[in-house]
């Protein structure tokens, strides 16, 4: 079966690829259909992923699966959230990984509430249409550490220390990271309700 995954993050695509493996879907980036990135212009991370499926659905005529995920600061009120990914260019900087990390550290330089979630709402559409949207969410909750530390992963995972393990995620090997993210969460609910609801019973 395949899937069209609504993004074109290589981080988020091997990911997920290696996580839904079990039961033989093949995804393919949207980008490798000539789709372009869908509008977000919601507030919330379920009615961005629910858009970008649709979005991806629509024009490839195979069912799309969509991410939005982000982190939720505490102090910020629980920002940046769906502006995760672009929270640098609220500082003057460019658009990427490093930068948001940089901005965060700076914002949170005097800050003792470190205090802070990484939130992944997966929702897969069997088409456009689909009245039954899947939906799965992921939550771990960490504290924002001084300075990044590792090499594992990306976005925020370098600052994102998880007290159970005394480590940043980015310090965690892959398989681990994997089986413990907020996205590795939403994976396997998102597995679970995919074998329950899309997939034939024998």
């Amino acid at each position: 079966m395949k899937i069209v995954l609504a993004s074109n993050n290589p981080g988020k695509l091997a990911e997920l690829q290696a996580m839904l493996a079990p039961l033989g879907m093949a995804l393919i980036r949207q980008a490798e259909l000539g789709i372009a990135e869908a509008e977000e212009p919601f507030r919330t991370f379920v009615e961005n992923a629910l858009a970008k499926a649709r979005h991806a659905a629509q024009h490839s005529g195979l069912p799309a699966l969509a991410d939005d995920a982000g982190l939720c600061v505490d102090a910020f009120g629980g920002l940046p959230g769906v502006d995760t990914a672009f929270y640098a260019t609220q500082f003057g900087y460019a658009k990427g990984d490093g930068n948001n990390v940089r901005a965060l550290l700076e914002q949170m330089k005097d800050l003792d509430n470190r205090r802070a979630a990484l939130v992944s709402t997966l929702v897969a559409v069997r088409s456009p249409q689909d009245p039954e949207p899947l939906i799965a969410v992921g939550r771990v909750v960490g504290e924002i550490a001084r300075e990044p530390v590792g090499s594992n992963g990306f976005g925020f995972d370098p600052v994102m220390f998880i007290p159970a393990f005394g480590k940043t995620f980015a310090q965690l090997p892959v398989e681990v990271k994997n089986a413990h993210s907020h996205r590795g969460q939403a994976a396997r609910d998102m597995l679970r309700l995919m074998r329950e609801r899309w997939l034939p019973t024998s």
